[in-house]
């Protein structure tokens, strides 16, 4: 009886590597992603924060992807792309926000709203429910279709579990290496001292190239999923013009490959932001309301007159 519960345990656990292993892309834009949200909070609220974001991201998934995805696959699969589409369009439209605030197109930056902890949780999470979704369907499409429904539920809770902790992991300790670096540069060992010096003023443009990669994951990630799954829905077009721009550029190698499709991707999902952007205002103009940019969040306002 052991045996065989070790037996599948095992299963289970070289499943979930050999699936997470393809997402590993995703993972890395989250964690790209989610420190933009602590930005410019106090460092007592940095972690709190990242804990509350990272519960989020267990209930997502837990809660909501697993069971949706596995009713889905067993009884709707054609819906999946549909919600896929849907959910690149958010990230679009996240990525298109950023983009306009870099060009002076945000207001508010000062505003004490735009640094709401509830509200910015909750951003970080309505994005985490996206990206965690990409990862748990790449995972569910790697598996081996012989597995039970038991097995795959275990495979896609491992999954779940290891993902949330590298991700949010790695954000704890992107958001903490300054007060790191500070400690060390009050090390009394000069060595250690100079390193901490170097990491604390560093931080700053480590932080300002962590905001563009996030952004433009959100774009490549939001584009691709537009891209690909509106081929699954019978609009071949943009699957197809995405896939001869990764043939003509196989013969250079992979990674040169790699780099077109994500930068296709991620104009792709800049055009799209853009008019989900110009959607959103003009509905708001539509219903009396000027939705203006506030630090990646919508804050309306009445329109004079």
């Amino acid at each position: 009886m052991s045996v065989g519960l070790l037996a599948v345990v095992d299963d289970i656990l070289s499943a979930a590597v050999k699936a997470s292993a393809k997402a590993a892309g995703v993972v890395i834009d989250d964690a790209a992603v989610t420190p933009q949200y602590v930005q410019g909070l106090t460092p007592a609220r940095e972690l709190p924060m990242v804990g509350r974001i990272a519960l989020g991201s267990i209930a997502n998934k837990f809660v909501i992807i697993i069971p949706v995805a596995l009713l889905l696959t067993a009884f709707a699969p054609w819906v999946l792309p549909y919600l896929l589409i849907v959910g690149g369009a958010y990230l679009c439209f996240e990525g298109a926000e950023k983009v306009l605030e870099w060009f002076g197109f945000g207001h508010g930056h000062g505003d004490e709203r735009g640094r709401d902890e509830k509200r910015l949780v909750w951003g970080a999470i309505r994005t985490d429910l996206i990206l965690s979704t990409e990862i748990m369907l790449i995972s569910l499409a790697s598996l081996d279709r012989g597995l039970g429904i038991w097995q795959t539920l275990g495979v896609l809770a491992v999954i779940a579990v290891i993902m949330t902790g590298v991700v949010y992991g790695a954000v704890a300790l992107l958001v903490k290496i300054d007060d790191i670096g500070l400690r060390m540069a009050k090390n009394p060992v000069r060595r250690v001292r100079h390193a901490g010096t170097r990491i604390v003023r560093s931080m700053p443009a480590v932080f300002r190239m962590i905001s563009v990669v996030g952004t433009v994951a959100m774009l490549w990630v939001g584009g691709h999923l537009i891209l690909v799954n509106l081929g699954e829905v019978g609009l071949a077009g943009p699957a197809e013009l995405l896939h001869g721009v990764e043939e003509l550029l196989a013969p250079l190698g992979g990674a040169i490959t790699w780099v077109g499709d994500t930068a296709f991707s991620a104009v792709a999902g800049l055009v799209v932001g853009l008019i989900v952007v110009g959607v959103v205002l003009g509905a708001g103009r539509m219903l009396g309301r000027r939705p203006r940019l506030d630090e990646g969040h919508r804050v309306e306002e009445p329109v004079a007159g």
